[in-house]
């Protein structure tokens, strides 16, 4: 009788906790529509991996598709699908600028992009080839303090920087892939000639720095008066204590000048991926209202590119940049890391 009474006080126990489960399972939010079979997509990204979350996270949200996420740089990205060729795991390649889109693009290993994405971005943040889009852009910008160098003290041009007169007074970050595109796009407008000569200007008279929010905070603290980065870097530290910003100015170069050079960061999907549906739709989400919706918002401070959504209301509007005209799928990596070595910034 003793065994026969557990026994059934066991079997009532599991018919309660199966109860249990059950009025749970009643009460889960149901899965979006769809989303058991909509499938998968590998996203190798060299863009900022906060910006790159945000976009995931609204994508699956809204279409149920599942993301996973490798991060990287830009050229470390870039050289992985190129020595995975055909076999790369990868549906979708995102960066941070453009030469590292170029280089896989003179791979060979970029689908063509739905047209329905391109008419979403304008041509100027776009290669002309179209094989891959612009998903957001960042300004050069001349960083400085104020009480070490006045208005009418600042360099005219971005080209100024190799004068004698600028020996010791600037920084820069030489080995980030920011810098190698601001040369790319140096390279493209003026040639080798002119580079290879700027470069060789920069190196007696530039200090070195690991990183450009590093160069930003030692123009912050006196260690040296200017500094040359990307935009967003300043209004992405005001944006929470400033303690890196706060001694720190920005000058925009503008009139079409090497140093007003706007960077594209890239889109592409990847012609070996086994999901260029998913992967197309992803794309299509970055640039369509929802995703540039995310930089008008968010906390990268780079600029919309796409559907007509316009940037954080703190940028200096794209337009007013004046920044010279610059096809992003001529910009070379592979020349830049040549020059950049030959002048021994590398």
């Amino acid at each position: 009788m003793t065994i026969r009474k557990n026994v059934l006080t066991g079997l009532a126990v599991i018919a309660t906790a199966a109860l249990g489960l059950t009025a749970c399972s009643a009460n889960a939010p149901a899965p979006a529509p769809g989303a058991a079979d909509a499938g998968e997509i590998t996203v190798y990204n060299a863009q900022h991996e906060s910006l790159a979350q945000e976009w995931v996270d609204a994508f699956t949200a809204e279409t149920g598709i599942k993301v996973t996420v490798r991060n990287g740089s830009d050229t470390e990205m870039s050289n992985q699908i190129i020595q995975e060729g055909q076999a790369s795991p990868a549906d979708v390649f995102l960066t941070e600028n453009s030469p590292a889109m170029a280089q896989v693009e003179n791979a060979g290993l970029f689908a063509d992009i739905d047209q329905a994405t391109l008419d979403q971005v304008p041509a100027e943040f776009r290669p002309s080839t179209n094989k891959w889009t612009g998903i957001a852009a960042r300004s050069t910008v001349f960083v400085y303090d104020p009480k070490k160098i006045s208005a009418d003290q600042l360099p005219k041009s971005m080209l100024d920087l190799a004068k004698p007169e600028w020996k010791g007074k600037w920084a820069a970050s030489p080995t980030g892939a920011d810098f190698h595109a601001i040369v790319a796009a140096l390279l493209e407008l003026e040639g080798e000639a002119a580079t290879t000569e700027w470069l060789a200007g920069m190196k007696e008279n530039f200090t070195a720095y690991k990183g450009n929010s590093t160069a930003m905070k030692a123009v912050n603290a006196g260690e040296v008066d200017a500094a040359l980065i990307y935009h967003y870097y300043f209004f992405g530290d005001q944006a929470k204590t400033g303690e890196n910003s706060n001694n720190v100015s920005s000058h925009y170069f503008k009139n079409q000048d090497p140093g007003a050079f706007v960077s594209v960061s890239g889109g592409g999907v990847l012609a070996s991926s086994k999901n260029a549906a998913q992967a197309q739709e992803f794309l299509k989400f970055v640039t369509g209202k929802a995703g540039q919706e995310i930089l008008k918002t968010g906390t990268s401070f780079e600029y919309a590119v796409g559907s007509e959504v316009a940037s954080n209301e703190k940028l200096v509007p794209l337009e007013e940049l004046q920044a010279p005209t610059v096809d992003p799928a001529k910009l070379n990596s592979a020349k830049v890391a040549e020059l950049m070595n030959k002048a021994g910034l590398l």
